[in-house]
């Protein structure tokens, strides 16, 4: 299964590949999930493409799209909620209050409906991927989550059904997350490993671009997503930032620090 909520781009395709891998059939669901919108001007302008999907998701040999609505996945009475775990505390979780819950809430009824073996998620929502490793391990899901490397632009911008809503100078502008998180990770192979320094890095490299306006930047434990002070033992670099009214998230891995004797 590749759970997705449709506006399908090159990076969905990449998870599907992936999918595709083992010989199984891929079941594609497209839901654009109310309640993991902290606004809902947010949630109305969220693109939704569902006829490029259809089409896309056929020519990717896709076995099946599970397209439910609104009504379908909440009913008038519903209820119930599934609180996410510890990795949902934190930069998402304190800027979107209640995000996470939506998100967990969602992914386990998605899961009772497709019943999959797999799962396919991409890495540019590091700590939405995390939450979900934690609620299937707890809740014992019988599904086994595959995270897959981010798909990028030609100038490094990660793949976001949100880039469509881009205008051109904030398009232009928008390439300086991959930039700076690159930076941070320079600085991390050649030795800076404390976290704070690397932060800061990015953070000035982000600073130096008019129509960027950061909202965080973190650097966490890849498992946990506690904030490290060091990244000797391998960290995330998880950055936010606005560009007009369109927010954008993306990170990099950094590995195990190289030592010498």
């Amino acid at each position: 299964m590749v759970p997705t909520m449709g506006a399908l781009h090159a990076g969905h395709v990449s998870l599907i590949q992936r999918a595709h891998a083992l010989g199984a059939r891929v079941v594609v669901s497209i839901f654009v999930n109310p309640l993991q919108f902290n606004e809902n001007s947010d949630f109305e302008k969220y693109p939704r493409t569902v006829e490029h999907d259809l089409v896309l998701a056929e020519q990717h040999g896709v076995s099946c799209v599970f397209l439910p609505s609104t009504q379908t996945m909440y009913s008038p009475n519903a209820s119930v909620r599934v609180a996410p775990g510890t990795a949902a505390e934190g930069m998402e979780g304190n800027m979107r209050p209640g995000h996470f819950e939506g998100v967990t809430t969602v992914v386990a009824k998605l899961f009772n409906c497709v019943l999959p073996d797999r799962a396919y998620f991409g890495k540019k929502d590091y700590q939405q991927l995390a939450v979900i490793r934690q609620m299937v391990i707890d809740l014992d899901f019988p599904v086994e989550l595959h995270g897959v490397d981010t798909v990028r632009e030609h100038d490094g911008l990660a793949m976001s059904s949100r880039n469509t809503r881009l205008g051109r100078v904030d398009r232009l502008a928008a390439s300086v997350l991959y930039r700076a998180l690159t930076a941070g990770a320079a600085a991390h192979r050649t030795g800076v490993l404390e976290a704070a320094a690397i932060k800061g890095i990015v953070d000035n490299i982000v600073g130096e671009v008019e129509h960027a306006r950061l909202e965080y930047v973190s650097v966490v434990d890849p498992l946990t997503l506690r904030p490290v002070t060091t990244t000797r033992n391998g960290a995330v670099v998880c950055i936010a930032v606005w560009f007009g009214d369109v927010r954008l998230i993306d990170n990099i891995e950094l590995p195990h620090a190289l030592t010498t004797n």
